[in-house]
Order: structure tokens, then sequence, then C-alpha cells
């Protein structure tokens, strides 16, 4: 029986929300720490080239989705114009990936909503609340997104006014050491480069959602631009707070980095307001990501590279029930016997070559669908192939062995069907 289509329903305010309530996410929270480990006072440099090679995939992503305007992003795109096999590929890392990231947000959620013998459970409901909201159709998704950018962005610049009001002696202690932007080797900072790169990867939810958005070649392109360009602000003024108000050592051996700013500052009444707020990012992190990978599920389903069954749309509310309930479950397993916090490198690698593929078809689109120039995609594959290689060697090796599954997986059910 033929799907119905999905529901073209988001205008432009509702897809920057997606997009934003991924990427101003739970990250936020927690990537200035292992970043400032890895470069010091270098972070901001490191930040720098994060925001570029992101600004260049955005740019390639932006470009093919309104060209392409259906569901899948980056697996769309490299079928169409690179073939099967780099198309499945980007598929199959995103969706892999991602799913352990849905299972790291709904972990998060909990560390910051519970003690530790009520985590798993916690996040168990905190999985199936949030695919509840998903599976009513993608516009309450969009105003539950909305609703939580807003708060998280009110709880990031309270963080960011405590940076500013705080004492100045954690960063001149931290200069006191000797501490200057380019003390560590420039492998620190790219692996800086390469944890904060996946801070502003959100936009690709925009992409995945193409064929739910009105006016997609025109709405699209700007959702991310506008996303992208608040995330690079946020990100920037929160980043500086942070190393300025605990210094480079400081914020390296912090825990919780953000809840340390608001108390460096002696603003103690702020502390469980900016946990709370690490919950709610999360939990937005968490509600874009099964939209996203249900969505390129089902994109793959259509073209028989998963179960046909995940291709099914719900005939009342126009979303992908089956692959999204099949996420969800997936993912409720996950969390209720595994902690992935810890554990996830190889989604790192997964969303670098989804971007990889994404830049190399924007490579190839004629002059006529171009709206930025062929070196920028160019710049954008080099990037992400650099930041993959800056990566922790496990993390390499634990991507390509994933890779490795998918393409045996694939291998076989062609077999079979043969």
């Amino acid at each position: 029986m033929e799907q119905p289509d999905l529901a073209r329903s988001l205008g432009l305010r509702q897809s920057v929300a997606i997009g934003l309530a991924a990427m101003v996410g739970a990250g936020v929270f927690a990537v200035f720490a292992p970043a400032a480990q890895a470069a010091g006072t270098g972070l901001m440099i490191g930040l720098a080239i994060a925001a570029f090679v992101a600004f260049a995939n955005a740019g390639s992503t932006a470009q093919l989705a309104a060209r392409y305007p259906q569901s899948g992003g980056a697996y769309r795109y490299g079928r169409e114009r690179l073939g099967e096999w780099p198309g499945f590929l980007a598929g199959w890392s995103f969706v892999i990936g991602k799913t352990a990231s849905c299972a790291a947000m709904a972990m998060t959620v909990a560390a910051y909503l519970a003690p530790p013998a009520w985590q798993r459970p916690i996040a168990v409901v905190a999985v199936l609340a949030v695919a509840a909201v998903d599976l009513r159709g993608v516009t309450r998704t969009a105003r539950v997104a909305t609703a939580i950018v807003i708060g998280v962005l009110g709880v990031l610049a309270i963080v960011v006014a405590a940076g500013v009001a705080a004492p100045v002696g954690g960063a001149s202690a931290g200069a006191a050491t000797g501490h200057g932007p380019l003390d560590h080797e420039w492998l620190g900072i790219l692996q800086s480069a390469g944890l904060l790169f996946f801070a502003f990867a959100g936009y690709a939810r925009i992409a995945t959602l193409g064929e739910e958005v009105r006016d997609p070649s025109r709405t699209i392109p700007r959702a991310i631009g506008i996303a992208f360009a608040v995330a690079v602000l946020v990100y920037a003024a929160v980043g500086a707070a942070s190393l300025g108000s605990l210094g480079p050592d400081g914020l390296a051996a912090s825990v919780a980095p953000l809840v340390d700013v608001v108390e460096a500052a002696g603003w103690q009444w702020a502390s469980p307001v900016v946990r709370l707020g690490a919950a709610v990012a999360a939990l937005g992190a968490l509600l874009a990501l099964i939209a996203g990978v249900g969505r390129t599920t089902l994109a793959m389903a259509r073209d028989d590279e998963f179960p046909r069954i995940l291709a099914r749309v719900h005939p009342r509310f126009r979303v992908p029930d089956v692959a999204e309930i099949a996420v969800a479950l997936v993912v409720v397993v996950l969390v209720a016997t595994v902690d992935l916090r810890e554990a996830i490198g190889f989604s790192s690698f997964g969303v670098l070559l989804y971007y990889l593929v994404a830049n190399l078809a924007a490579i190839t689109q004629p002059r006529s669908e171009r709206r930025f120039p062929r070196a920028l995609s160019a710049l954008g594959a080099i990037g992400c192939l650099v930041l993959v290689a800056s990566l922790p060697p496990v993390s390499v090796v634990v991507g390509v062995a994933v890779l490795a599954i998918g393409a045996a997986y694939r291998l076989i059910t062609r077999l079979v069907r043969a």
C-alpha cells in the first residue's frame, strides 16, 4: 500500500527552533571542559576552527536541501549525487551514531534530575515522553522545541552574566601558570575543534526534516543560516565567559563547568537553575535527535536499505511512526542496560563522515544549483577529514568497525534478495 507523504507544516520559526534545540543542547553544558583539557586557552582557536568547518558544512547542507527537500539529509544527497554506497554509509553512520547519542542525552537528563539509583528509570521515562511528543506530529515537536530553546537561552544568558561578574582570579591564575593560546600542541587545538564541532552539528536536523518544511528551497537555507549564527554567538559567549571565569586549568578540571561559572560569581541561587537548564537542554536535544533519526530511517526504508515496514507514515499525524517507535525502543534498551555517556566516540566519527558525504555531494552540483562557492564545500570536506584524523584512535577504530558492520549488513541483504 502506498504511504502518504509527510506533512509540509513547518515554517521558518519552527525550523529554526528544531535546529537550535539540537545545537544548543546538553553539549554546551559539558563540552568546554574536555575542549579545555585538549587546548587550554587555545580553546577559542578550536572554537573558531569548528565554527568555520561547520559553516562550510552548513552551506553545503543548505544548498543540497534546497535541491532535495526530502527526508534523509546527507543520506539522500549522497545517494542522489554520489551513488548508493556513499549515501548508505552516511545514513548508516547517522542512524547508528545518533541512536547512541539519544541514549546519552536521556542519561544526561536523568543525571541532572535524579540520584544514581533512579537514573535509568528516569531516562526511560524521558525517552518515552519525548517519543510521544514526536509521534503527535512535527508541529507539536516544533512547539515543544521552541519552549525548550527559549528556556535554555535564558539559562545561558545567566551563565554569561555570571562569567562577566565573576572575579578574575580564575583567569589570572591561568595566566600565571604561563598558559597562552598556542602553548598546547596544534593536535590538541584540533581535538578541541573536533569536540566543539559536534555542538554545531544540529543544523542537520533541519535538513532531515526537509520533507516537512513549507517552501523548502527558501525556508531551509534561511533556517540553517539563522540557527547556525545564533549557535555560534551563544557558544562564543559561553566559551569566553567560562574561560575568563575559571581559567584554562579550572575549566579543564570541571565536571559541571557552567555550574562552576555561576558559583565562581557567588550566584549560588543560580546553580540549581543551571542544572535544571542542562536537563531541559538534553531533553530538547533528545527531542530533535529522535525526530531526525526517525526521518533518516524512513528515507532508507523507502529505498529498501532498511526493512520496508519502517517506511510507514501515520495517516493522521503524518509522521514516520514505526521508525520513531523502533528508534525509541532501541534507545530504551540502551539506557536500561548500557551507560553510553562515555562510550559514544564512534558517534563523532559518524557525524564527520556524514558531513564529508554532504560536502562531496555539494561539490558535484552544477552552477545553476549553487548558492555557495564550490571551494567552500571543498574546504568543508577537507575540514571533516582533518578533524577525523585528530580524533582519539579508539574513536576512529570503533567508527571504522561500525562502518564495516553496516557494509556487511547491506551486502548480506542484497545477496538474500538476489
